[in-house]
């Protein structure tokens, strides 16, 4: 058993509060920064295809640190047989929970039959959480959207979630509270031009009382998750987490009831940054990290001229 396996078992993990999966920023570095900022949230890879696991060396896409739990694993795929092998070996790399991908409306990711163009085939998202759940003892859950297209009524919702929740064991959703457009616009439209319905998201919980309902999209503070935790079970960040990660310091007290040893300041975040920024040093350049830290300073006296020292790798 490795040392991040050993290290996961004693570890808790809470779904209070989840970093989400995001392509091109939430690898290893971005989580381990972050981890840095609060203790208790749980962190999110970048969607890993289970084709791309099955074809390339694994330890490259899913290595990751002890320091980082708890830490889930994002899976995107439509073959129940790959998507199994992928988590199998997830659960040997020592994540806490893996987690399939419904909502990503990229059309790479639908020209592989994946993500949000899934949640017109909920029987098919169902094979596929069945076929992990029969292969691993974590526990599978799935990220979704509230609807695609002009698929978009609170029934396709509901109808959907059912599916797999009566189908499998599958007993925790989270939900971007935005419908996807799968034609028409891009990713990024996609995270901002549809509109945002959280009342349907809360109507899901009430309908749904045994499952665990995360609420994701548009969330920027501590006092608007506190809010949704009074409607629905868990809230999973997104940008703001990555483009202001210090708004997170004081998230383990307020959320988690967890009392910080010592006052949490950026420039404690950056000390132990330095550390890890050494112990890498040898395996690529240190703006590959330090890019993940540009918002450190958001809003700060000189938010600028730490980003242009980020951008080079420095930190001193």
């Amino acid at each position: 058993m490795s040392k991040v396996q050993q290290d996961s078992k004693s570890l808790n993990f809470h779904r209070k509060l989840s970093i989400a999966p995001m392509m091109d920023w939430t690898d290893r570095h971005c989580r381990y920064f972050l981890r840095q900022i609060t203790s208790q949230a749980l962190l999110y890879t970048e969607m890993v295809t289970a084709q791309a696991i099955h074809h390339a060396d694994p330890e490259k896409l899913l290595y990751f640190k002890a320091e980082e739990h708890p830490c889930a694993l994002q899976l995107g795929g439509s073959d129940p047989k790959l998507l199994a092998n992928a988590a199998k070996l997830g659960e040997q790399f020592g994540y806490k929970e893996i987690n399939l991908n419904v909502g990503c409306p990229s059309e790479r990711v639908q020209s592989g039959s994946f993500g949000a163009c899934l949640m017109a085939e909920p029987e098919l998202v169902a094979d596929c959480v069945a076929a992990m759940e029969a292969e691993i003892s974590l526990p599978v859950t799935v990220k979704t959207r509230i609807g695609i297209d002009d698929h978009d009524s609170y029934e396709f919702l509901h109808q959907f979630v059912q599916t797999i929740s009566e189908r499998t064991k599958c007993d925790v959703f989270i939900i971007h509270a935005r419908k996807a457009w799968l034609k028409g616009l891009s990713p990024k439209q996609n995270r901002e031009i549809p509109t945002l319905d959280y009342q349907r998201v809360y109507q899901l919980k009430e309908n749904f009382p045994d499952l665990h309902i995360s609420i994701n999209g548009g969330i920027k503070t501590l006092d608007e998750i506190e809010e949704h935790l009074k409607h629905v079970d868990g809230v999973m960040i997104g940008r703001e987490a990555y483009k202001n990660p210090y708004f997170l310091a004081t998230a383990d007290e307020r959320i988690f009831n967890s009392v910080q040893s010592r006052e949490l300041s950026r420039e404690l975040v950056l000390d132990r940054m330095k550390d890890y920024i050494t112990s890498e040093s040898g395996e690529l350049p240190s703006r590959y990290i330090t890019r993940h830290m540009m918002g450190l300073f958001h809003a700060q006296p000189n938010a600028g001229g730490w980003r242009k020292k980020f951008a080079k790798g420095d930190i001193a």
